[in-house]
């Protein structure tokens, strides 16, 4: 039976991989960072590992043995590639898979809710967001990892949906509790290439199992502009849309948010993952729209802060 860790396996994408995997016959392990966590994931097949991957130490023990390591963990850029260097190292000569988990908006274009043209396919050149292109040094340290005995391979999803996950729908949800209306930027004409959860994680399954060492894959199954998006959540809650701007969008949500992935354009095509892996979506997992209306999303209480957000330290609580 082969065997697989996987890094964020209580989180939107770990967990869904977490159950692609069981249910083809992989010996999992679910790392999650509190006992609370795991109670979502224990019931799933797996065998959990509580800890805290700021305890660089630990990581080495936990993948030793495993066949394939998924790394789906949400961590600062800075995190991230320390975090990725201490598993390369592990993984140094081994052929076993490393599978690290990036995102396109790194290949976000700022238009202010306007629709751009361009699009890519893997590995075609783009001028990276700035913002973002960290990640592009995590990314190029596990994809030169396949010189040293490594199948390293780096997944960069598109904006993933299903099953009432999806952050950004979450998000339009929470400008509709918070001012009465779902926002958009703009016009809200711009377009995130877009993935269900669970083509994604066959996708994952799929590099595991014959991902060659180095590459990159994208995942896309379709493209809706924010707009629509935001126009079908409306007419569910009985509300009206609104246009914001860049700045309230910050203050609405955080700048991250309002900056980097709202207002702009992120479009892609994977040629390489469908022809190279064989991945094949399911047509009755290709509409956005039908999560825009997953009651899920109405049961929502408020608006966690992301990963990407920075707490500040105790000392400073109340000071901001």
């Amino acid at each position: 039976m082969p065997t697989a860790i996987v890094f964020g396996a209580n989180g939107f994408v770990g967990k869904h991989v977490l159950i692609e995997l069981v249910a083809h016959g992989y010996e999992v392990t679910g790392f999650v960072r509190s006992e609370e966590a795991a109670e979502g994931v224990r019931d799933l097949g797996a065998r959990i590992i509580v800890g805290d991957l700021s305890d660089r130490a630990s990581i080495p023990a936990m993948i030793e043995g495993q066949d394939a390591v998924v790394l789906a963990a949400q961590l600062m850029f800075e995190d991230e590639y320390d975090v990725c260097r201490i598993i390369l190292d592990e993984l140094q000569g081994t052929d076993r898979a490393f599978i690290f988990t990036s995102g396109t908006s790194v290949m976000s274009i700022p238009t202010d809710g306007h629709w751009d043209e361009r699009n890519y396919a893997e590995d075609e050149p783009f001028t990276p967001r700035r913002q973002i292109a960290p990640r592009l040094i995590n990314e190029q340290l596990v994809r030169d990892a396949a010189k040293d005995g490594i199948r390293a391979i780096v997944l960069r999803p598109s904006l993933i949906w299903g099953n009432g996950g999806c952050k950004i729908i979450e998000d339009f949800y929470y400008s509709a509790k918070a001012t009465g209306a779902v926002c958009h930027i703009g016009p809200g004409l711009n377009v995130y290439s877009n993935v269900h959860v669970e083509d994604l994680a066959v996708l994952y399954r799929l590099a595991i199992e014959k991902g060659v060492p180095g590459a990159l894959y994208f995942s896309v199954t379709g493209e809706v502009s924010y707009g629509v998006m935001a126009r079908a959540i409306a007419d569910e809650l009985g509300v009206p849309t609104r246009s914001i701007t860049v700045d309230e969008a910050c203050e609405l949500w955080d700048p991250m948010w309002g900056k980097v992935v709202l207002p702009s354009c992120s479009r892609q095509r994977s040629p390489r993952a469908r022809e190279e892996l064989g991945w094949t979506p399911r047509e009755d997992r290709l509409d956005i729209l039908d999560d825009c209306r997953n009651p899920a999303y109405r049961a929502a209480k408020g608006r966690a802060t992301p990963a990407w957000v920075r707490k500040p330290p105790a000392s400073m609580a109340g000071q901001q």
